[in-house]
């Protein structure tokens, strides 16, 4: 199966040509397959988000190869990048980054609107993904209006909105108590099994990790190791 994630001697260096220069990341190499559930675990700062930004098309490296669905990244301009990522990547954020203003449903409408989707669709797509997190009786609601749980479940919603390739979900459950935690891991493992969604799960937490069917330990800027997820169904 051909890799949907393809990275090749990835460096990431800050400050070039100061004194301060800051090499981040040692030379990655990532393959990731389509239907793959994959968490990346490290300690604060092991490299884990500037290696998402890299994947997420939210930075560039400084030296490497980055492919994605067989794209080289590295050739594309900063228009046709963010068009990838706009319908390519669904992005899960420890902060929910939620519109205050908007409903829970004009929040999952918001990547359909930049996607040009007519507004019945929206609205249909969007009450369909909100009804598989379990949020359709709270669509109306404002992110204030929500526990933490709850944002969590519309932004999963959100990140599906344009049928993404790939998932990026960044400590999604970091703000949340271990019971809604659970509650957010097992929309993701449906995603993965009931939607065959690539999931990539970046975490501190070895707990987590262990959930996932592969484990990929990141440490001081290199991947140090991989491994099967003790609890992965």
């Amino acid at each position: 199966m051909d890799s949907i994630i393809h990275l090749e001697k990835i460096i990431k260096k800050y400050y070039i040509g100061t004194e301060n220069e800051l090499e981040v990341l040692h030379g990655i190499d990532l393959d990731v397959e389509e239907g793959e559930f994959t968490s990346i675990v490290g300690e604060s700062g092991s490299g884990k988000s500037t290696l998402m930004n890299i994947i997420g098309i939210l930075d560039r490296p400084t030296e490497g190869n980055y492919e994605l669905l067989g794209i080289d990244i590295g050739s594309l301009s900063d228009d046709a990048c963010a068009a990838i990522r706009g319908r390519q990547i669904g992005f899960v954020f420890q902060t929910y980054n939620l519109i205050p203003r908007m409903s829970a449903r004009e929040n999952v409408e918001v990547p359909l609107l930049y996607a040009g989707m007519p507004p019945a669709q929206r609205k249909e797509r969007a009450e369909f993904l909100l009804e598989l997190v379990g949020m359709k009786d709270r669509m109306d609601h404002s992110p204030d209006e929500l526990s933490g749980g709850q944002k969590q479940r519309v932004a999963i919603a959100r990140a599906m909105a344009n049928d993404p390739a790939i998932i990026l979900a960044d400590e999604p459950t970091g703000a949340l108590d271990s019971a809604t935690s659970r509650m957010i891991m097992d929309i993701f493992h449906r995603l993965h099994t009931e939607q065959g969604k690539t999931i990539l799960l970046i975490t501190h937490s070895q707990n987590l990790a262990e959930e996932t069917p592969r484990i990929l330990t990141l440490m001081d800027g290199r991947i140090t190791g991989e491994r099967r997820g003790a609890h992965a169904g």
